[in-house]
């Protein structure tokens, strides 16, 4: 395909205008203005990444650092000290805009190598988004509007802070109200999905801390956000809304385990350009029976006591969840920069869930970034995670060095 290119313009008289004083001027003839063209962007990258790990985790996740991966118990996953090569980051994509005369249509679908759920450890592909927008209406899968995309920073971790929402979720989105950076967006999500499973309502049924249950969803999750935004950056509001019951496949009239819990939470966050040189990334969030929707952060639901009950001993508790985010982008010159930050999530666990079920989670890095050239980047990360688990007073540990290289690419072309 081939970019055409039309050149414009409109006939004018001169001040030196030779016509003879009594003809007429000749009239002006504006030319049609260049139509909109339907437009394809071809982009990715390629990226290997050198881990050098000091500890260890499990080996299906060995090129991203989540406390929830580390061991719970002394010896779990072997021998300290490990290193290893990946291409998981490795990225994919297609973006098209199609003008109409009913306006524009844009549809993007994107793909990585870094495989979770049942291909986890593996280096397949997988989907990350693959959704179209017309006007202020959405569909597909991309980032849940409950997240703050803009909150991740220039981290060479694939998998990024521990607390942040994080969920590229199937849905149908409305953008409300949309004036520049600021907008009002609202929409009905999958329910079933998470980070580590991305679609898969199956799966989730392992979120659930009950045996012998099946999962069900009666109700779209409803999340939305708003978000005000000028020079200075933004701050922005989001909240979910859910429903999540479950039916005891044993069931009988001396013991009933059927259940469900309502779930909700709020997540504030805020992207500040600090200066020139910084950008600061922060955020809050609160809820119950939402860790699916957090980056690493295991179950929704735990079992709780139900004392005096001898038909329903055992209840499914919506568990609480509170993270925080803190990080900070800095630019040294105009090819070096460095990232740094923190970010914990904490579980309020029930009190039927197991000693070595997790509750805390810390996670820091800091990294050299280095731009050579365009479309080029190398740096160093060091990283830091922490598993703390319920009640048994385990901590575990994990320290690495990581070395990337980056070469990326993009193309347009229109018709």
């Amino acid at each position: 395909m081939f970019s055409a290119c039309v050149i414009t313009g409109t006939a004018s008289a001169s001040a030196q205008d030779d016509r003879p004083p009594d003809s007429p001027a000749p009239a002006l003839v504006q030319q049609p203005a260049s139509e909109p063209r339907p437009t394809v962007e071809i982009y990715g990258f390629t990226e290997a990444d050198s881990i050098l790990d000091f500890k260890r985790n499990n080996p299906d996740w060995y090129d991203v650092n989540r406390p929830t991966t580390l061991p719970t118990f002394a010896g779990e996953f072997g021998n300290d000290g490990h290193f290893y090569l990946s291409p998981r980051q490795t990225r994919f994509g297609v973006t098209s805009t199609l003008p109409t005369p009913a306006g524009d249509v844009t549809a993007t679908l994107e793909m990585d190598m870094l495989g979770t759920g049942p291909d986890a450890g593996l280096t397949t592909i997988r989907l990350r988004h693959a959704w179209g927008r017309w006007k202020r209406i959405g569909a597909g899968q991309t980032f849940s509007q409950f997240m703050n995309p803009d909150v991740y920073p220039n981290r060479l971790d694939p998998w990024g802070p521990s607390a942040m929402p994080t969920l590229r979720n199937i849905q149908v989105f409305w953008r409300v109200y949309e004036q520049g950076p600021s907008n009002l967006t609202v929409a009905l999500e999958n329910p079933g999905a998470s980070a580590d499973d991305e679609t898969d309502p199956e799966l989730f049924a392992e979120r659930i801390d009950l045996q012998h249950i099946n999962v069900r969803f009666p109700a779209p999750d409803v999340t939305g956000h708003y978000r005000v935004g000028g020079p200075w950056g933004h701050v922005q509001a989001g909240g979910v809304l859910r429903y999540i019951a479950w039916d005891d496949r044993l069931r009988s009239e001396r013991l009933n385990l059927d259940g469900h819990v309502r779930g909700w939470g709020v997540n504030l966050s805020s992207v500040v350009n600090a200066g020139s040189n910084d950008v600061l990334r922060m955020q809050v969030v609160y809820g119950r029976a939402i860790e699916n929707y957090i980056n690493d952060a295991p179950i929704d639901v735990g079992p709780a006591v139900n004392p005096g009950d001898s038909v329903q001993p055992v209840v499914g508790r919506a568990l609480p969840v509170f993270g925080i985010v803190a990080y900070v982008d800095h630019t040294w010159v105009k090819a070096w920069s460095t990232s740094a930050g923190y970010s914990r999530v904490d579980i309020s666990n029930s009190n039927a869930q197991t000693p070595v079920a997790f509750k805390v989670g810390q996670y820091a890095t800091v990294n050299l970034l280095c731009t050579p050239a365009q479309n080029v980047l190398m740096g160093a990360e060091f990283q830091w995670a922490q598993r703390q688990n319920f009640s048994d007073g385990w901590i575990a540990n994990d320290y690495r060095f990581v070395f990337s290289f980056k070469y990326s690419f993009s193309y347009k072309v229109s018709q």
